[in-house]
C-alpha cells in the first residue's frame, strides 16, 4: 500500500534522544529553549510559544483573546474536530461559516455575515496547507474589533504573498504531531504577533507561573497572578525538533514538487471525473494534503485501495457530531458540495517517481470506468 500519511523521524535523532534521557533533566529546558530560537528564525516571528499539542495552541489562544462563555467564535466545520473542539473547552459558540467549494478553506464573505455581537474571533483553517484569504478575513476582523486565529496545522512553511504563515494574523497554531510535515513526536506552537500576548502565554503554558525568574528554593513559585494550563513542551519532545529542524524546508519543498508532479498531470491528461482544488498565485501551500474533487468519492476511494494506494478524506465536516448538534447549522452548500466530494491522494516526501505515476495512472483508469 502506498501511503497517504507516513512518520518522518529520521536515525540522527537516536544519540542527541538518548543524551537528553539520560541527563537527569526531561522537562522544559535548554533543549527547548534552542527549539524555539531555531523556530523564530524560520516562521520570521521572534514569539513563539512551543506547547505539549496544537489543540492547546487553540485553546490558549482562546483564553489570550478572552473567550469565555456565552461567546461565538467563527469557523469552519471542515475541519479536523481539533480545530473546535478547543471553542467547547472555553465555553463558547461555535458559529458554522461556509467554505470556498473549490479549495476548502473559510468563505470571508460568509465570516462577515455571521458576526454579532457576542464574536469574538474568528478561526481561519488553512485546508491542506492552502493559506486562506488572509487580508480580507483580518480586514472584516479589525473593523469589528476581533481577533484572529490561524488553524496551520496543515500550514507549516506556508506562504501568503510571499509572507510566511505565522507573522501574519494575531495568532497562529501550527501542530507537530506525528503525520505533519515533522513531528517532534507530539507537540504544538503558538505564535503571537503581540508581544504581550507573548508573555502572557509563557505565563499560562505553565500553571501561570514566571519560570524564567530566579527563586532561592527549587520548585517553589512566588504568588501566581492567573492560572494557567500544563501545556509546555519538553527537552524530549524538543531535541526530536531540533533534528528535524535540517529537514523541514526539503520535505515541504518535495510536498509541493510532488503537487506539481500532479497539476500538470491532471491538465495534460484532461480528466473529468476528478478534478484538484483552485489555488491563486498569490499564495504557496504547504501540500500536507493533496485534495482532489470526485464525482463519485467513494467509488474513487475502493478502487484506490484495491489498488494498493491509501486514500482518504482525511477530515470531515464537524457539524454533524453529536457533540455539535446543539449548535445551529444553517445553510452551507460550499460545506455540503465539498464533504460529498473531496478526497486526498498521497502526496508526501516519501513518494517515488514510480508511486507518483502510478497514483494518477489509477486514477486516469478510474475516469474511464
Amino acid at each position: 500500500m502506498i501511503p497517504l500519511f507516513k512518520v518522518h523521524l529520521p536515525a540522527e535523532v537516536d544519540g542527541p534522544l538518548l543524551e537528553v534521557l539520560h541527563s537527569g533533566w526531561i522537562g522544559q529546558g535548554v533543549q527547548v529553549d534552542k527549539f524555539e530560537d531555531m523556530l523564530k528564525e524560520w516562521i520570521g516571528n521572534k514569539y513563539v510559544l512551543t506547547l505539549n499539542n496544537g489543540t492547546a495552541g487553540l485553546h490558549l489562544a482562546l483564553r489570550l483573546v478572552g473567550v469565555g462563555y456565552g461567546d461565538e467564535v467563527i469557523t469552519s466545520p471542515m475541519t479536523c474536530t481539533a480545530t473546535n473542539m478547543p471553542i467547547l473547552a472555553a465555553g463558547a459558540t461555535p458559529v458554522w461559516a461556509d467554505i470556498e467549494p473549490g479549495t476548502g478553506n473559510i468563505n470571508w464573505p460568509d465570516i462577515a455575515k455571521k458576526i454579532t455581537p457576542k464574536t469574538k474571533a474568528i478561526i481561519a483553517m488553512h485546508f491542506g496547507g492552502y493559506p486562506c484569504d488572509l487580508e480580507e478575513i483580518n480586514d472584516i476582523a479589525k473593523k469589528k474589533g476581533i481577533k484572529v486565529i490561524e488553524d496551520a496545522a496543515h500550514a507549516l512553511g506556508a506562504e501568503y504573498r510571499g509572507v510566511k504563515i505565522g507573522t501574519i494574523s494575531d495568532f497562529t497554531m501550527f501542530t507537530l504531531q506525528a503525520i505533519k510535515h515533522i513531528t517532534t513526536v507530539d507537540g504544538g506552537l503558538l505564535c503571537c504577533r503581540d508581544e504581550e500576548d507573548y508573555a502572557r502565554g509563557k505565563l499560562l503554558r505553565w500553571y501561570g507561573i514566571d519560570r524564567e525568574k530566579s527563586n532561592l528554593e527549587l520548585r517553589c513559585e512566588d504568588d501566581i497572578k492567573e492560572y494557567g494550563y500544563k501545556y509546555h513542551m519538553n527537552d524530549v519532545n524538543a531535541t526530536i525538533g531540533i533534528v528535524q529542524m535540517q529537514y523541514l524546508s526539503g520535505i515541504i519543498d518535495q510536498h509541493r514538487r510532488n503537487a506539481a508532479y500532479y497539476d500538470g498531470e491532471f491538465k495534460v491528461r484532461k480528466i473529468k471525473r476528478c478534478k484538484p482544488l483552485k489555488y491563486k498565485d498569490d499564495r504557496l501551500s504547504s501540500y500536507w494534503l493533496y485534495t482532489i474533487l470526485a464525482d463519485d468519492r467513494d467509488g474513487l476511494i475502493k478502487f484506490m485501495r484495491d489498488n494498493g494506494i491509501g486514500v482518504s478524506r482525511a477530515h470531515t465536516r464537524n457539524d454533524t457530531h453529536t457533540c455539535f448538534k446543539k449548535f445551529r447549522k444553517g445553510n452551507l452548500p460550499g460545506v455540503d458540495y465539498f464533504d460529498s466530494h473531496q478526497i486526498a491522494i498521497p502526496v508526501g516526501w516519501w513518494l517515488s517517481e514510480k508511486d507518483k505515476k502510478y497514483i494518477i495512472d489509477k486514477i486516469e483508469e478510474f475516469d474511464h470506468v
